[in-house]
C-alpha cells in the first residue's frame, strides 16, 4: 500500500470549505485532473453512500467512488471501488480543521493498493511523486474555487 498526505490552507471558514467537498458530484469544478464528474444513477447528492464517477483529464480513464465515512464539516472518507487506472483499491480521507478566524486546513490522506502485485507496487512507488503533485493540485484547485470562485476545467 502506498500512502500520500497533502495539505492546503484555505482562506475561508470550515463551513464554506465543506460545502465544496459536500457537493459530491461536482468535484470536477475544482479538480484540474478531471475532465468531468457526476453522481451515479440513484445516488444521493451527498452523505454516506453517495457515489460518483470522475472522468480523468486524459479522456480515457475514470474512477468510481463512494462516501464511506461522513462527519459534516470535519471528515469525509471516500472509497475508490472501481478504476481503469492501475489501482486495485484506494481510499481518500479529507479532514477539515479550523486554523484561526476564517481559515481552514484541508488534509488529504490517500491510500492506494496497486494492481499487478509486486510489479504494480514498484510502478506505483516510482509514480508516487506524480500522484502527490496531482493531489496537491486538487487541493490548490479547491482553495481557488472556495476563495475566488475559480472554476477549473481540465477539458478546456
Amino acid at each position: 500500500m502506498t500512502k500520500i498526505v497533502v495539505e492546503q490552507i484555505v482562506e475561508a471558514p470550515v463551513a464554506e470549505v465543506w460545502k465544496s467537498w459536500d457537493n459530491f458530484g461536482n468535484i470536477a469544478s475544482f479538480n484540474p485532473n478531471l475532465k468531468a464528474s457526476f453522481l451515479l444513477e440513484g445516488s444521493a447528492k451527498s452523505g454516506l453512500g453517495a457515489q460518483r464517477q470522475c472522468d480523468m483529464s486524459d479522456g480515457k480513464n475514470y474512477l468510481r467512488e463512494e462516501v464511506i465515512e461522513y462527519v459534516p464539516e470535519e471528515k469525509l472518507v471516500i472509497n475508490i471501488f472501481e478504476a481503469t487506472i492501475p489501482m486495485k483499491s484506494g481510499t481518500a480521507t479529507f479532514e477539515l480543521t479550523p486554523v484561526g478566524k476564517g481559515r481552514t486546513q484541508v488534509r488529504m490522506t490517500m491510500n492506494m493498493v496497486p494492481k499487478m502485485g509486486v510489479v504494480g507496487a514498484m510502478l506505483l512507488g516510482a509514480m508516487k511523486p506524480k500522484f502527490k503533485a496531482m493531489l496537491q493540485d486538487l487541493l490548490r484547485g479547491n482553495a481557488a474555487f472556495v476563495e475566488q470562485g475559480t472554476v477549473i476545467n481540465a477539458a478546456a
